[in-house]
């Protein structure tokens, strides 16, 4: 990756340059970890959380309906 710095005004000198350089380096290497973990998808895309039990039919369906474990 190639970064570039463009300095506006002013002459600075290089151990300015090089604090900088090494603040800047840091601050990047700090906002993106190294071996960090994706987050876990949700539920709601899973293609089995879409499947539904059969209906019941028959004397007492109802009932048995209403219950689910």
């Amino acid at each position: 990756m190639t970064s570039r710095v463009r300095i506006v005004r002013g002459q600075p000198t290089p151990e300015e340059l090089a604090a900088l350089t090494a603040i800047v380096t840091a601050a990047g290497a700090a906002s993106a970890p190294a071996g960090a973990e994706a987050p876990q998808p949700g539920r709601w895309n899973d293609p089995a959380y879409a499947h539904r039990r059969l209906w019941l039919t028959g004397p007492g369906a109802w009932r048995a309906g209403a219950r689910w474990g």
